[in-house]
């Protein structure tokens, strides 16, 4: 037996030698994503170059952008009050409005020291509202377990302690009537409207983040019923909703025996709808 492959399987001599795809130019990386219809080619062009581990993994990123991934996807992270917060695959993406509830929470609990971040995902609330108290005890849960890894990059370096389960489920009792925050972005789109989503939402986050029911509230309910019993006396709730969903979601609250008020933005673009046990 020949102790190398048959002359036949190597190269001819006249073969030109295999040379890498040379690296994206940043031309061309800004001309295949206004190609694909990023407005804002120019912007994430320099993002993921800055994001490119190195100059031949260009070309991957901007293919997967190309097909739709989320801009923070491809580049690992998203931006959220002024924070850079780690993002997987299989998470939900916060979104910058989310801002909103932050600075509605500090406002509202400015001395908090136990902190609740439910139906956490990445973790970035969270993150936020303890970058903004002093010294702060935090818990993250989630039920999705992608959500609880991606979340335990984002707190470890503020010793947040990020659990798995089903809302007030997967926290200890130890939290149980002494969260001064009790922050939950909850999932607020109606079963019927999420195929009206953007593709980015629709197509490569969880419908487990998205999907609130039928109206969109049967979360937020449940967090409302349940919050009473994990906050400390004068510790507060605080849910993102819609304009057309503020009402009911306000009433569920009031319902649970909270001290309820809704803060809205000069945008109007979210809803916040903050309880207060008395």
């Amino acid at each position: 037996m020949p102790s190398r492959p048959p002359r036949a399987a190597l190269p001819a001599p006249s073969s030109p030698p295999v040379v890498p795809p040379a690296p994206a130019a940043p031309g061309s990386v800004v001309a295949a994503l206004r190609a694909a219809g990023c407005v804002f080619a120019e912007a994430e062009a320099e993002l993921i170059l800055a994001a490119a581990p190195t100059p031949d993994h260009v070309a991957g990123m901007v293919e997967r952008r190309v097909r739709g991934l989320p801009l923070e996807l491809v580049v690992g992270w998203a931006e959220f009050s002024g924070r850079r917060i780690a993002v997987a695959p299989g998470v939900f993406v916060p979104r910058r409005r989310t801002e909103f509830l932050v600075a509605q929470a500090l406002a509202q609990a400015p001395d908090a020291a136990v902190v609740v971040d439910l139906c956490c995902g990445s973790g970035a609330v969270g993150v936020a509202l303890a970058a903004g108290l002093r010294a702060v005890e935090l818990h993250a849960a989630d039920i999705d377990p992608a959500a609880v890894r991606c979340a335990r990059r984002n707190v470890a370096d503020i010793g947040g302690l990020v659990h798995t389960g089903d809302l007030f489920e997967a926290l200890p009792g130890t939290v149980r009537g002494r969260v001064d925050i009790l922050a939950a972005n909850v999932p607020y789109v109606p079963s019927d409207e999420i195929g009206l989503l953007p593709a980015e939402a629709r197509d490569h986050e969880p419908r487990v983040a998205l999907d609130g029911g039928a109206d969109g509230l049967d979360v937020l309910r449940r967090v409302a019923a349940g919050a009473p019993d994990w906050l400390a006396p004068g510790g507060c709730l605080l849910v993102e909703t819609t304009r057309r969903q503020a009402p009911e979601a306000a009433a569920a609250f009031t319902g649970a025996g909270l001290r309820t008020r809704l803060a809205v933005p000069e945008e109007e673009y979210v809803h916040v709808v903050i309880g207060v046990r008395p």
